[in-house]
């Protein structure tokens, strides 16, 4: 019953965000009964609510749940006050993804309106090797996630994005070397991401490790040294944020 009720769920995504039930039972491999039975039951527990029109999307109770226990929490707490200040710096979109599987997750995103393009949003997933997020996340991960990714197929989204494993080392080197990724075109044509690690406290002076990324999406053409700078000031931020109990909003 339980991975039914996953599979209900799962069936949302961040661009699909209210389903019928017919297209919930396709996507979840459930009989249309049994597809509608369960989503009654979640219904009556506000896990899930109802449009108008009788179609399906996530409950408000679902959210308050998983926002209540969201381990990203402290993360974006800590993070939102020098993700703004970077925002009002650069005027485009400011975000911040963390590491979930082989994925970077995006748990934060403010946005201009006229800013340039931008493939992702709060809640959505992009693969490590193709965004400017993913590959700082990939570039700091352990050796065992880099070289899983290196031995899978590559997704392309544009002409510049990586596909190839020793192109893929090349650039993850080049992370570590200065500190920053800074990929105009791999996801968007018309967007360049540029992203800077967020370390931890203890290991933030040239440490290998992160525990997110902070991330810019501006037009391609700017350079690294308008963007990398504000990003940079911010991540050393928040990081300081994450490392005082005093400053940190518990999660």
């Amino acid at each position: 019953m339980l991975s039914r009720a996953v599979r209900i769920f799962e069936a949302f995504t961040p661009d699909e965000r209210v389903l019928s039930v017919s297209q919930i039972a396709r996507r979840a491999r459930l009989h249309l009964a049994t597809a509608s039975r369960l989503i009654a039951e979640l219904e009556s527990h506000g896990l899930l609510d109802r449009e108008p029109d009788r179609r399906v999307r996530v409950g408000v109770r679902m959210w308050e749940l998983a926002l209540r226990a969201s381990p990203t929490m402290g993360l974006r707490n800590a993070s939102m006050p020098f993700m703004q200040d970077a925002h009002a710096v650069l005027g485009h979109h400011v975000q911040l993804g963390v590491l979930d599987g082989d994925d970077v997750l995006f748990v934060e995103r403010l946005s201009t309106p006229g800013a340039v393009v931008n493939c992702t949003r709060i809640a959505g997933r992009l693969p490590l090797h193709a965004s400017s997020s993913g590959l700082v996340l990939l570039a700091f991960g352990s050796r065992d996630l880099q070289e899983r990714i290196l031995a899978e197929p590559l997704r392309r989204y544009t002409a510049s994005t990586i596909t190839d494993d020793a192109a893929l080392r090349a650039a993850l080197a080049e992370v570590r070397r200065q500190g920053y990724a800074y990929l105009p075109g791999h996801v968007h044509e018309d967007a360049l991401g540029v992203a800077v690690p967020i370390q931890p406290p203890a290991q933030r002076d040239g440490g290998t490790t992160a525990v997110a990324a902070l991330a810019a999406i501006v037009p391609v053409g700017t350079e690294a040294r308008t963007v990398v700078g504000v990003l940079a000031t911010a991540a050393r931020g928040i990081s300081r944020m994450l490392g005082d109990p005093a400053a940190r909003v518990s999660q």
